[in-house]
């Protein structure tokens, strides 16, 4: 296995649309790296590159010592896997597996020890005399994803392998390829603009937007710490909740005033965020996870502020309830979270948009199914002061902390 070095890697194609700018980033050996974000951010652009398959028009990629840049796909040492399995319909599974192999001349006894260890590992031993038409849509994955492992290249690159499957086998699927690619331990980038994919499969995240790289990390830290307002906004589902509050200083520390309410900045937050007392008498955007929400009828007393709303819907789910929530407050609406709801939901947009005239913000949280909260209630959010997020509306970076 290598690492794959991209060096100040950029794209421009000959009508002059610039698909990556810039792009420096180390996969490391054995790692599984996921490159995500919205469509046309430069993602798969970027694999391409990798693969051969993109002429490179700045800067250098590296795999392992050698500099590929204008090397041939088949001198690359890579296996790629597409969405749509490009197997062929007359061989059977075994022979699929066996393709490069037998291309490559092969000796027969070692082709037969590859591909029955591959199908072993991806549970494919007893479907190798079976053709793909008889095959459901995860086994003809996991025949594709065979076909790459009995190469023993260096890289594996996967451009959005489940796309085409449905909901259940997409989860069973992503599952799947984590152990195998653990088993295996092979480098890996990975292409997806399914976010859940990327927060549940990768040993880290490399998040993209306009082909710049807006951050990369593990990803529980990407969850945490998001670097702007583009990935606090495009991770997490449902989305982080974000309003304009203006930060004020009082006798007691720190305050944010969100339209005329306020929320009490703990003392301890405040001292890990110095950053903050910069913006002391400016606007800002604050942020909230759901799940950092709670009816406040149902929620302890300790380290939580309080934002009182009225319940617009409500979703049971069994384990939780989702609420949405109204309250007094400018929610934040610039060009960063235009771009994720252009990609997620346009309509939204204009909703928020509306909001935004009317000093109003739908909160959504993660309530305990307990609560009573109901459509047309009035209701008393608490919120975890402690798990605050805070953004400079100009640069739309994160404050307070080094989000990379």
């Amino acid at each position: 296995m290598a690492t794959v070095s991209f060096s100040s890697i950029g794209k421009v194609y000959g009508d002059g649309t610039r698909a990556l700018a810039g792009l420096s980033l180390d996969v490391v050996d054995g790692e599984f790296m996921i490159f995500v974000g919205p469509s046309g951010c430069g993602k798969t652009t970027a694999l391409r590159m990798v693969a051969g398959l993109e002429d490179i028009t700045e800067g250098e990629i590296r795999i392992g010592d050698r500099v590929v840049n204008g090397l041939h796909p088949r001198k690359r040492d890579i296996a790629m896997v597409f969405q749509n399995y490009a197997l062929y319909p007359h061989m059977t599974v075994f022979k699929n597996i066996a393709f490069a192999l037998k291309v490559r001349k092969v000796p027969p006894a070692e082709i037969r020890q590859r591909v029955e260890s591959a199908a072993k590992i991806l549970g494919l031993s007893d479907e190798l005399e079976r053709k793909p038409g008889q095959l459901s849509g995860g086994q003809r994955q996991r025949v594709a994803m065979g076909r790459a492992i009995v190469r023993d290249p260096q890289v594996f690159l996967m451009d959005e392998p489940l796309s085409n499957l449905d909901a259940k086998l997409r989860s069973q699927m992503r599952a799947e390829i984590a152990r195998v690619q653990r088993e295996v331990g092979a480098t890996t980038i990975y292409v997806t603009h399914d976010q859940v994919e990327a927060m549940t499969m990768g040993d880290r995240v490399a998040v993209l937007r306009k082909g710049e790289l807006q951050q990369v990390a593990e990803p529980q830290q990407l969850y945490e710490h998001p670097a702007n307002l583009f990935v606090a906004s495009f991770i997490g589902s449902p989305e982080m909740n974000l309003v304009v509050a203006k930060l004020e200083r009082t006798d007691r520390g720190l305050r944010c005033q969100v339209g005329k309410q306020v929320l009490e900045i703990p003392a301890e937050l405040a001292r890990s965020r110095p950053e903050l007392e910069r913006y002391v008498g400016r606007t800002l955007g604050v942020g909230v996870r759901p799940e950092h929400l709670e009816d406040a009828a149902l929620a302890p007393a300790a380290s939580i502020g309080r934002l009182h709303g009225r319940v617009v819907t409500t979703e049971l789910l069994g384990s939780e309830l989702l609420a949405h929530v109204e309250i007094e407050g400018k929610p934040v609406l610039t060009d960063e979270v235009r771009e994720v709801l252009a990609d997620v939901d346009s309509t939204r947009i204009t909703d928020l948009e509306a909001e935004a005239r009317d000093l109003r913000s739908i909160f959504i949280g993660r309530f305990d199914p307990a609560s009573r909260a109901r459509a047309g209630d009035d209701v008393e959010i608490a919120v975890d002061l402690r798990r605050l997020h805070f953004f400079d509306l100009d640069t739309e970076a994160a404050v307070g902390w080094d989000a990379q």
